[in-house]
């Protein structure tokens, strides 16, 4: 199996809609959150529509973003590979999650829609490289008739894999939460919505009181 990579990045690149350095959301304990573009399976109802195309996005070097992350306080001691899809840039990821490794203890998750069992199988060798690196993938596409209330994923299909002994499964297994951040003409939210629809409604209410929201080119609510 290979994953669309239409736009594909150049050898030490990424392509990316944004990083956050800080997200208790997406993950075990205090994390960074790195959201890649492009995905070639666009699930209806995604929660990132803006990150779907594969046009678009910042181009990175992975050894600068290794860098800045690897330059983080101590307090955060995991990344989060979401997006897009992750997969679809995987050799890149692999090689990121290996600088970042160099440099620190990191616990490493990312989110894919594909099944590990499909990647296993057919996955091509970055793919399989990044697999090798993880301590938690989310798999499976999101399947809007079956979304659900649960911890870091957003419907039943999706599974938690642990695949080092690092991290134990959450209890309760329930949603995380968001987190809404706002700043000087921006706002933005992380983490898997609780209920089905939930940025359609947040959309709704905000311009019904007077501030219409957008879709900035980095991929942020503007």
């Amino acid at each position: 199996m290979t994953a669309d990579t239409s736009t594909a990045t150049r050898a030490g690149h990424l392509v990316v809609s944004r990083v956050s350095e800080r997200t208790a959301v997406l993950g075990p304990g205090i994390r960074a959150a790195v959201w890649v573009r492009g995905c070639p399976l666009r699930c209806a109802g995604c929660i990132s529509p803006e990150d779907l195309p594969f046009s678009g996005g910042s181009t990175v070097p992975v050894a600068g973003l290794a860098a800045r992350l690897n330059g983080l306080p101590a307090e955060v001691t995991g990344v989060t590979f979401s997006g897009g899809e992750p997969m679809a840039q995987a050799a890149a990821l692999a090689t990121l999650a290996g600088l970042l490794r160099a440099g620190r203890d990191w616990s490493l998750m990312s989110y894919t829609g594909y099944t590990i069992e499909h990647l296993r199988r057919g996955g091509d060798s970055g793919q399989l490289a990044l697999l090798a690196q993880l301590d938690i993938l989310v798999d499976g596409p999101y399947l809007r008739a079956r979304h659900a209330s649960l911890a870091w994923r957003g419907s039943a299909n999706q599974r938690l894999h642990f695949l080092s002994g690092r991290h134990r499964p959450p209890v309760p297994d329930t949603s995380a939460g968001l987190e809404i951040e706002v700043g000087a003409g921006t706002l933005s939210w992380t983490g898997v919505p609780p209920v089905a629809g939930f940025r359609e409604t947040f959309e709704t209410v905000m311009a019904a009181d007077g501030v219409p929201l957008r879709v900035a080119g980095d991929g942020a609510d503007v």
